[in-house]
């Protein structure tokens, strides 16, 4: 019988079941969205960005992370929400997607929190829509005025396969 061996980042996992259900929650367009944190590499303020000819608009173009180039998603406009100007609390959330980093822009980043499998219920099915790709479910978490709700991202099937090779290749 072959041997099986963990690899480290299955052992952390593994030893830390909870990460599981750890998300990063933050705002677009006045709507509350999550990412579960075992996606999230890093969070930095917005920095200067390097356009790229030819990028789709969604793609704002690259940013230099200690070295590493970055491309850089609004994750307004690919979600089809209207454009907005970046201020003092918008943010880049990156992610690895396929061992690709990508930065994700973000109006403002509100906490890290516990969401079980419990508290997500599928997302409403609305024909043929692109959310029903990345839009795993939608949370509810309870708050002091009630109960506030998360749509719960896929940040790895945000882009598709060919918009991933695009921008990797852009790198």
């Amino acid at each position: 019988m072959a041997e099986y061996s963990m690899t480290a980042a299955e052992n952390v996992m593994d030893e830390n079941k909870d990460l599981l259900e750890k998300w990063l929650t933050f705002w677009l367009d006045g709507q509350l969205y999550g990412s579960a944190i075992v996606h999230v590499e890093q969070i930095v303020s917005m920095m200067p960005i390097t356009e790229v000819p030819e990028y789709p608009p969604y793609a704002k173009g690259v940013i230099n992370i200690r070295g590493a180039i970055v491309p850089l998603i609004d994750l307004r406009l690919r979600i089809g929400k209207a454009e907005s100007e970046y201020t003092d609390q918008t943010c880049i959330i990156i992610c690895r997607i396929d061992d690709n980093p990508i930065g994700f822009i973000a109006d403002a980043v509100d906490a890290v929190m516990t969401i079980t499998p419990e508290m997500i219920s599928s997302p409403p099915k609305m024909g043929e829509d692109g959310s029903a790709r990345y839009l795993t479910g939608i949370a509810r978490i309870a708050a002091e005025d009630g109960e506030k709700l998360v749509l719960c991202l896929d940040t790895t099937k945000v882009l598709l396969d060919n918009e991933l090779d695009l921008l990797a290749q852009n790198t």
